[in-house]
Order: structure tokens, then sequence, then C-alpha cells
């Protein structure tokens, strides 16, 4: 199983339990937004050009980008290295501190759909992961990676069963999920605000899950990824504005 996915089940697992001691989701929106840094509507015979394929499959199907895992299972090449099952990713290079991403999604036999931020020349973490925010269709999760579980410290400490319970102490606060409904075939309105060390989501403008801690403060968030596990999950009508903190 990759990491992705694993650290996602234990989670979710993890929230539940403790969901009566969630965090009140802000009403109002935590940032403000600035200038448009980037759009795109999919309106196309593929994706724009400025996109990445980090772990394909992605095509542009119907005016909508569509995410479909192919790695879902790890395979052992003649080489001896080890092609590890891996969600489907694709990334764009939108370097910012604080800001608005704004996109719609469905669930047409994914099991989990995500935008994430990250920095390549960050050495601390594991890919340069800090952030990101998760959706399934019975939850949403907000993950801090960069001082949660993919700091390299915390991800090395792991391999050492004895050092189970200094990992959990260290993993505490670096992650929330919130329970959800969400159904299959029906498109949502995903806005992702990330201001300082906050993220807040919201589903159809409606308050669905906030984070505070460190590392989602990381100054440079260079680059944007959206991901799909499972078939299929699809992404349309995506915006990103630069932002700032909102002034009570």
């Amino acid at each position: 199983m990759n990491t992705r996915l694993m650290t996602s089940l234990i989670l979710v697992t993890a929230a539940a339990a403790f969901a009566a001691d969630l965090p009140v989701v802000p009403e109002q929106s935590i940032a403000k937004k600035k200038e448009l840094l980037f759009s795109d509507d999919f309106a196309g015979a593929q994706s724009a050009a400025v996109w990445h394929k980090v772990v394909p499959t992605f095509v542009v199907e119907n005016g909508a980008l569509k995410g479909t895992q192919t790695r879902d299972k790890n395979i052992i090449l003649p080489n001896g290295f080890t092609n590890k099952a891996h969600a489907a990713v694709h990334g764009i290079q939108i370097p910012t501190k604080d800001s608005v991403v704004e996109t719609r999604i469905r669930f047409d036999g994914a099991t989990m759909i995500d935008v994430e931020f990250d920095d390549r020349a960050y050495a601390g973490s594991h890919y340069g992961h800090l952030c990101r925010a998760q959706v399934r269709l019975n939850g949403i999760t907000i993950i801090d990676e960069r001082d949660g579980g993919m700091k390299n410290d915390i991800r090395e400490m792991r391999n050492d069963p004895a050092k189970k319970a200094e990992v959990a102490k260290l993993l505490a606060g670096r992650s929330v999920t919130y329970p959800a409904k969400l159904e299959s075939g029906k498109w949502y309105n995903l806005v992702v605000e990330t201001v300082g060390d906050q993220m807040r989501v919201t589903l159809d403008g409606k308050p669905a899950a906030w984070l505070k801690s460190s590392g989602i403060g990381h100054a440079t968030k260079s680059k944007i990824e959206l991901g799909v596990a499972g078939k299929d999950g699809w992404f349309d009508d995506i915006k990103v504005w630069n932002a700032e903190p909102v002034i009570p």
C-alpha cells in the first residue's frame, strides 16, 4: 500500500474515535482573495501544457479532468526496484504562500480526491510534501505533512516498532477528519483556503473542515497537485487566487 493511502486510512480511523472533540470550523472565510493566478475549465481536447503528469493517468473528457488510479498495487520490476502503488496525481507550478483554490469535484468510483501543496526544494519532508485536503464520500481530512507523517525524522522512526508511541505523540494535532456525506455521481464545489498555519475547507459553500498546524504555514508552496485514488474522480473549473488573511 502506498504512503498516501496508508496514511489516509490511519487518519480516518483515528479521527472517527475522536469525532466528538473536533474543533468548530470557522463559519466565515479565513482568506481574502487577491489576484487570480490560474484558471482552467478543461475545455480543450487535453489538459494544458502547464500541467505535469506526476503519477498518470489523467485525461480530459467531456470538458472535465478525469483521474484514474492505475498503480493500485506494488510491482517488483526486473531490476529489483519496487514500483509502489500510488494515487493518480496531476500537478502545476503555482508559487503561493496564502491562497484560495476552488474547483468542482465528482466521485465516479474514486475512493479519495484531494488538493495538495508541495515544495520540491524543501528537504525536510518526503518529496517536499507540505499539506493537503482530502475528500471522501464519508469525510474530509486535512493533513499537515511537513511537520507530520511526511517529515523525514518521523518517517524514519516509523521503521522502528519500539517508537510507535513516540510517533503517535509527534503526529498528534497534525491532522483532522470531519464526517461528511457525499454522493457518487454528483458535482460538488470544493474550496481550500490556506492562510498562515491554517487550512479551511468548504463544500458547496458550507464549512466542512479546519486545521491549524505549523507545517501549513510553509512560506513557499511552490506546487499544487490534484490526486485521485480509485476509479474514477473528476475535476473541473479550477481557479487559484493569491490571498491574504481576513482581519476580524
